[in-house]
């Protein structure tokens, strides 16, 4: 199974819909922890599905599943985030990829997970990345 990884930050809909659509994603993982906080409307998860990212990924046949439990408890930690999720990941991992797992059971194709920025090298979603690797995955970052 192969996954991707996707930042937003700094993309306009038009291009972040065109590079999931070159890649064939059929299912994106939004891993943010405040999805329903994002700064853009196009990328807020709302409780309506017809707009918002939900909105977005739909007009296009993209599932969305919302895994708030993979986001980044430690993001307020600026400086120490990287290592906190780190080990944190190190502790519970196994469960979340579980539960990741899990919420992938009803949908095929190929999978995305999402955060807000741009390059993976600044977002925990390549923590998550690399402990997928581990377990046997393979992931490609998109940016």
């Amino acid at each position: 199974m192969k996954f991707y990884t996707i930042g937003y930050g700094g993309r306009n809909h038009e291009d972040f819909i065109s590079l999931l659509k070159q890649r064939g994603i059929k299912t994106i993982v939004d891993v943010r922890l405040y999805p329903d906080r994002a700064y853009s409307g196009k990328y807020k998860k709302t409780g309506n599905s017809k707009i918002g990212i939900q909105g977005l990924l739909s007009m296009v046949d993209i599932d969305y599943i919302s895994l708030i439990e993979l986001g980044n408890i430690f993001k307020n930690d600026k400086e120490e985030w990287p290592k906190l999720y780190k080990q944190f990941f190190g502790k519970v991992g196994d469960i979340l990829i579980e539960r990741l797992m899990n919420a992938l059971e009803s949908h095929s194709g190929s999978y995305c997970l999402m955060c807000c920025e741009k390059k993976a090298c600044d977002c925990h979603r390549k923590i998550i990345a690399n402990y997928l690797v581990k377990q046997g995955y393979e992931v490609e970052h998109i940016e």
